[in-house]
C-alpha cells in the first residue's frame, strides 16, 4: 500500500519522514501506549463506534489521563483530515498510535496521550475475498501471555513481530501465535476463526487473543444470524481438525486459509459469511 506524505502528530500536520519523538520517549523505550487500525472508505471510517470504544476502554485500562478535548468527535475529524491531505479518503488503512510521552519507568513525565495518525492508499484488492487461500504455520518461539492487558493491541508487539519474521523467511502468509498454555491465540495480524461441521470457535479472550474490532462485529452478527459460535480453548490438534480457518480484522475483513503446515481447509462458510456480513459494511 501506498504510505501518505504526511502524517498528525498531536494535530500537527508533518511531512513523512520527519521525527518527532526523542530517546526519551516511554514507547520508544517501553512500548508503552498502543493503537487502532481503521478502514476507510468514501471518507468513512468502517466500525468506527467499535474503534473508539476500544480505544477509551485500553486508554483507561492503560491508566491515562484523558484531556477533555479528546474526544470521539475531534479524533474523527483530524483522521479525515490526514487522509484527506494525503488524498487517501477513498480506500484507505489508518493507523492511530497512542503513547504517553518522554520519562523513566518511575518518572513519567505525565499520562496524557499523545497521538501519531498514518494514511495508507489501498487498491480494489481490499475490498474482495481471497480467491487463492493464505499458507500458514504455527510459531512456537513467543508466546502470547493471558492477562488482563493481552487483549489491548500494545506498541509492544514483539510476539507477533518475530512470527511475522518467521513466516517471512519460510515463504509463509502469515503465522498462528500461540498462548503460554500451548493452545491457540491468533495469528499476527488478526483473529482466527475455526470451523468443524458448520460450528464456529474462537479463541477467548483469557486465550491472550487481541480484541478484534472485527471479531467483535462478527460475534455480535452471529448471534444476530442464529449463526453457532462459541468463544473457547482451542488447542493446537483442534485447529489441524478444522473443515475450515479463516482470520479476521478490521482492515481485511475475512481472509481464508487453505494450508496451515501439512493441513489443508475449505473456504465455503467463509466465503459465505464474507459475503453476507462483511461486504454490507463496505457499500
Amino acid at each position: 500500500m501506498e504510505a501518505g506524505n504526511f502524517f498528525l502528530y498531536n494535530g500537527e500536520m508533518i511531512a513523512s519522514g520527519k521525527p518527532v519523538i526523542t530517546a526519551d520517549n516511554r514507547s520508544f523505550r517501553f512500548g508503552d501506549g498502543f493503537f487502532e487500525t481503521m478502514k476507510m472508505i468514501d471518507g468513512n471510517i468502517v466500525l468506527s463506534d467499535n474503534h473508539f470504544q476500544r480505544m477509551f476502554s485500553s486508554l483507561k485500562l492503560l491508566k491515562f489521563q484523558t484531556p477533555d478535548d479528546f474526544t470521539i468527535e475531534h479524533l474523527t475529524e483530524v483522521i479525515k483530515k490526514t487522509a484527506a491531505k494525503n488524498e487517501h479518503t477513498k480506500l484507505a488503512r489508518i493507523r492511530l498510535t497512542i503513547f504517553r510521552g518522554d520519562g523513566g519507568l518511575y518518572d513519567v513525565a505525565n499520562n496524557f496521550p499523545n497521538y501519531i495518525i498514518q494514511t495508507w492508499k489501498a487498491d480494489e484488492t481490499f475490498l474482495s475475498f481471497n480467491k487463492e487461500g493464505l499458507i500458514t504455520g504455527i510459531y512456537a518461539d513467543a508466546r502470547k501471555a493471558c492477562d488482563a492487558f493481552s487483549h489491548i493491541k500494545t506498541n509492544n508487539y514483539l510476539p507477533y513481530l518475530m512470527g511475522a519474521l518467521w513466516a517471512k523467511e519460510n515463504k509463509l502468509d502469515d503465522a498462528i501465535i500461540l498462548n503460554n498454555y500451548n493452545r491457540i491465540a491468533d495469528a499476527t495480524i488478526a483473529n482466527i476463526f475455526l470451523a468443524k461441521d458448520n460450528i464456529i470457535t474462537t479463541p477467548s479472550l483469557k486465550e491472550g487473543c487481541v480484541a478484534g474490532v472485527m471479531r467483535s462485529y462478527l460475534l455480535q452478527s452471529f448471534q444476530k444470524e442464529n449463526i453457532s459460535c462459541s468463544e473457547t480453548e482451542i488447542n493446537i490438534n483442534e485447529l489441524k481438525d478444522a473443515d475450515e480457518v479463516f482470520i479476521t480484522n478490521a482492515a481485511i475483513g475475512i481472509k481464508w486459509i487453505q494450508q496451515c503446515e501439512h493441513y489443508h481447509y475449505k473456504n465455503e462458510l467463509s466465503d459465505y459469511l464474507f459475503n453476507k456480513l462483511i461486504l454490507p459494511l463496505w457499500k
